[in-house]
């Protein structure tokens, strides 16, 4: 498997538990100490480092750190969104869109020979 299809991959599940990390509890723990939700989201973030530790490292083969970085970030919008839409109920906003075109336009930058 290509070392970018496998960084990708990898972040992508990353980005998953951290988004659930950092904005389920708003959700499903509202009621509850912040403390408790502070602890449920480490546990859930333990899954996000076991995933993107091997990811950066492996992606860090073949890219560089800026390509690495903002590989992450074009991925965490595109985690971000459907979670924002479909988890949490926010509304889609032509915002998203905006912000994707940018990074977009961020990718070709960065990644051009």
């Amino acid at each position: 498997m290509p070392v970018i299809l496998k960084t990708t991959l990898l972040l992508i599940l990353s980005n998953t538990f951290m988004t659930f990390a950092w904005y389920a509890h708003l959700k499903n723990l509202s009621a509850r100490k912040w403390y408790i939700a502070a602890l449920a989201s480490w546990g859930i973030a333990f899954f996000e480092y076991m995933l993107q530790v091997p990811a950066n490292r492996i992606g860090y083969s073949q890219m560089n750190l800026g390509q690495l970085k903002l590989l992450q970030e074009v991925i965490t919008l595109s985690v971000f969104v459907p979670f924002a839409f479909f988890y949490m109920q926010q509304p889609l906003k032509l915002n998203y869109l905006w912000a994707g075109l940018c990074l977009l336009g961020a990718v070709y930058f960065v990644f051009r020979g």
